[in-house]
């Protein structure tokens, strides 16, 4: 354990993941392109703070330009939409029996695996609710899953030693044969997130709301029909259980699950997901392509239409360009296309 992990990107999750691993005695090494961000890490110390825990812990760190060496255990924890250029300067610091593990959210093994090669990469599910909040400080919102597993459903020393040091952080961490299944789990979850963040109401006044119903409705089983085509068994995350949505499920089961998700949201002091955060604080893009574009993109290569992610990614690239508010009316454009779909089928 001399060797540092090299966490590649110290904001909401790979900050977490660092300051725990730090204060746990394990080397860490955190990467950074801020460099505020990066100075208060490794001077002052990292603050986490929220409901679960309070501490602040000095993790080393550097940004891209500081960094020499090469390491055998990255974790790549940079927004989705970051992965490509990231990828590109971690590379030459991936040692040649080292791997990347990507505790992003999405589908981002697929474009590490392109990178970097498909036997050093490592699959990661991550669903634990945090937010960067400036220079050395991060809520940590509540705890969630985190899963760890080969992408080619292999159990492996490495992705045990990976599940036994994210224990440190999440003690009820999973290593699992079937990392495609909880990233496909997600990414309803995922889309329906993106979809409260066309407004200003928190993720459960949105789920709550019987009046948009139809939109998580229509979201899950677009997912739902892309992962069947794909043959993935989907795997969720509490009482969220994304086969509800496979092809030709029931619809009383579904509308217990958003249910669910209202009283689930309900519980955390992160009332409004990450994306609102890009969208209403931050004044950034959001990382709707590589997380939601690509669904409809996968959808229409095995013959599965997706109208309302397709809606949804439109709408969100509305609001980055300042074309539409962050309001309901925004929202209710994907309600009544959403219906729309819904009559038609």
């Amino acid at each position: 354990m001399s060797e540092p992990i090299l966490i590649w990107g110290a904001g909401a999750i790979g900050g977490t993941l660092g300051a725990y691993w730090a204060r746990a005695g394990v080397p860490v090494l955190l990467v950074d392109v801020v460099p505020g961000h990066v100075e208060a890490c490794r001077a002052q110390g990292l603050a986490i703070s929220g409901p679960v825990e309070d501490f602040r812990q000095v993790v080393p760190a550097v940004t891209p330009q500081e960094l020499d060496g090469r390491y055998r255990r990255i974790v790549l924890a940079v927004k989705a939409g970051a992965t490509e250029a990231a990828l590109a300067a971690l590379k030459p610091h991936l040692a040649e029996d080292g791997f990347v593990l990507s505790a992003q959210n999405g589908l981002n093994e697929l474009a590490i695996a392109r990178a970097v090669g498909e036997r050093r990469t490592l699959g990661c599910f991550v669903n634990f609710g945090a937010d960067w909040l400036g220079d050395g400080e991060i809520l940590y919102g509540n705890r969630g899953a985190v899963v760890v597993g080969e992408i080619d459903g292999s159990v492996s020393e490495r992705a045990a030693e990976m599940h036994r040091l994210l224990s440190l952080f999440e003690p009820d961490s999973i290593l699992t044969d079937n990392i495609w299944g909880y990233l496909w789990g997600k990414l309803a979850y995922g889309a329906m997130l993106f979809a409260t963040a066309l407004t200003d109401d928190s993720m459960s006044a949105n789920f709550a709301d019987p009046q948009r119903l139809p939109v998580w409705l229509a979201l899950g089983r677009e997912v739902g029909a892309v992962a069947s085509k794909r043959g993935i068994t989907s795997l969720g995350f509490g009482e969220f259980d994304p086969m509800v949505f496979a092809p030709g499920a029931p619809e009383g089961p579904q509308v217990a699950t958003i249910a669910w998700l209202a009283d689930y949201t309900s519980r955390t002091a992160k009332t409004h997901s990450g994306i609102w955060r890009d969208l209403a604080v931050r004044k950034r893009r959001t990382e709707v392509d590589p997380q939601i574009g690509i669904i409809a993109t996968l959808g229409r290569e095995a013959g599965v239409a997706t109208p309302a992610l397709e809606t949804l990614v439109s709408l969100i690239h509305d609001i980055e360009e300042g074309r539409r508010p962050m309001a309901f009316e925004t929202l209710k454009v994907l309600i009544d296309r959403c219906k729309s779909v819904s009559t038609a089928a």
